[in-house]
């Protein structure tokens, strides 16, 4: 009998590893609303589902943010 957890956060690494895509397309993905985010502490997450929904549809633009990168807190919404 298998007993493992089903992740329901993953870190930016684990998503872009799980997407097959860089940590910075994730960052893009986060900065361009597509995906959210949810914060522990220090980590920033992103919703199993979001990653599912991600991965369940075609991206036949870049992924890329238009112009400069944003900072930190505005990209994932620290203050």
């Amino acid at each position: 009998m298998d007993n493992q957890i089903e992740k329901l956060l993953y870190s930016r690494e684990d998503a872009a590893a799980a997407l097959s895509i860089s940590i910075r397309s994730v960052d893009y993905l986060i900065a361009e609303g597509k995906m959210t985010t949810r914060r522990i502490g220090r980590k920033i997450l992103i919703p199993a589902g979001d990653i599912k929904r991600f991965a369940r549809a075609d991206h036949p633009e870049r992924i890329r943010t238009s112009g400069k990168v944003r900072h930190e807190e505005q990209l994932y919404g620290t203050q």
